[in-house]
């Protein structure tokens, strides 16, 4: 760290090589926070939960239950042990609570007045935060496995829907409609994601074991559809010709450069693959345990070289290296299934606050929401050694006049 230090300070290396660099080793030292709690308020499990992007201070959870949570995830105590507190919640006592299970939560990119929710209840609601109630409601003929905003869309206020109909929907926030479907999958939709790069590209998942890309701009079909083969067909059989897998496509997640897309299925594989060419990179990672029958949500780390995904894996959290699928190590902290993380990339230091750096947040079948932090670093010995000289030339250089002469080591 020190060589990093001095290299930026001479001028010899780009800040940022510092900064990924302190990155990177923050998250291969991710462990359980055992001075942090997160309110427990689901009954059941926690299917989803969403960091907002404006100030990074505010969590939202859907539970199994059909119960809606946004946590405060900021310590003003400025005390080493303390909880992140549900702020509000739309619980079984609100009129406006969904029925069934929540599938999908997810901020509004731009503003922490509102958010948006779905569930097996065949809804999605826009919620405006403020009052917690439901500013525009949108019914589905089935249930909802998955929606998604784009993260950067400033011309569009779509809402990507997947449901179990093959018909992707796009639902305006402006005009509070159902404006265009797109068709071309054959079995329910069970995740829908929108680039990062690009505010008109869109990935779709299916249970047909494809994984689509999709221009919402252009009237006509998907842009490609992602090849296990790359196009030999001579590996495939008929039946898995332009498969992204060899079951039930249920994750997508972009990098957050949005250069590179990864899928999971539950053909317990996870593939990453070229954004713009559809190409598949055919980095191994080995077996990759998913069972889940819905929607899973996985993430990609952010700020890091490499980068590294974190991906639920029964009752631990898997994490590996994105480009080279090296399994680096597992995350053990749930007592049953996770179905959830998210990756906080957070950077800022307060004195006010106490703020979060490179955390990770996980919720599971244990209604448990845990928080994992960087172990702290410890001191370098060049540091300890400047700090045992400074302290000593402190004290040497202190004026005789405000020196202690009257008191001695016996009393």
């Amino acid at each position: 760290m020190l060589g990093f230090l001095t290299a930026r300070q001479a001028g010899v290396d780009d800040p940022l090589r510092l900064r990924r660099a302190e990155s990177t080793r923050r998250v291969l030292s991710l462990k359980l926070n055992p001075d942090r709690d997160v309110d427990r308020i689901h009954g059941n499990g926690i299917n989803t939960i969403d960091i907002e992007a404006v100030e990074g201070r505010y969590m939202l959870s859907g539970g199994a239950d059909g119960v809606i949570v946004i946590y405060d995830l900021e310590n003003y105590s400025r005390k080493l042990q303390y909880t992140c507190k549900a702020v509000c919640t739309v619980g079984r006592s609100s009129r406006y609570v969904h029925k069934f299970s929540v599938e999908t939560v997810q901020w509004y990119p731009y503003d922490t007045g509102m958010f948006v929710s779905s569930s097996f209840d065949k809804t999605m609601k826009v919620w405006d935060t403020e009052t917690l109630k439901p500013a525009e409601v949108f019914e589905f003929e089935g249930n909802v496995y998955s929606h998604h905003l784009s993260p950067i869309a400033r011309k569009h206020s779509l809402i990507a829907v997947g449901t179990t109909d093959p018909k992707i929907q796009l639902c305006d926030l402006k005009s509070g409609s159902r404006i265009h479907v797109l068709q071309g999958h054959r079995a329910e939709i069970l995740s829908v994601r929108w680039s990062p790069r690009y505010d008109h590209i869109l990935a779709t998942a299916s249970a047909d074991s494809k994984v689509k890309v999709w221009d919402v701009r252009r009237a006509s079909g998907s842009l490609f559809t992602l090849d296990q083969h790359n196009g030999d067909k001579s590996k495939a059989s008929s039946e898995a010709v332009n498969t992204a897998h060899n079951g039930r496509v249920n994750g997508l997640c972009f990098t957050g450069d949005g250069l590179y897309l990864l899928t999971t299925g539950t053909d317990d594989r996870m593939r990453l693959w070229n954004s713009a060419t559809g190409e598949n990179t055919l980095v191994n990672y080995g077996k990759v345990c998913n069972e889940s029958r819905k929607r899973l949500q996985f993430t990609v780390s952010r700020g890091c070289s490499p980068e590294f995904v974190f991906v639920p894996c029964g009752s631990s959290v898997a994490v590996y290296a994105l480009h080279t699928g090296e399994l680096v190590t597992m995350l053990r902290g749930h007592y049953n299934n996770v179905d959830c993380c998210e990756f906080h990339p957070d950077y800022q230091a307060d004195v006010i606050v106490w703020r979060r750096f490179k955390e990770l947040y996980t919720g599971g079948k244990d209604c448990n929401i845990l928080a994992w932090v960087p172990a702290p670093r410890a001191p370098d010995v060049e540091e300890e050694s400047k700090s045992a000289n400074q302290a000593a030339a402190d004290q040497s250089s202190v004026n005789p006049a405000f020196q202690d002469a009257w008191s001695s080591d016996e009393d």
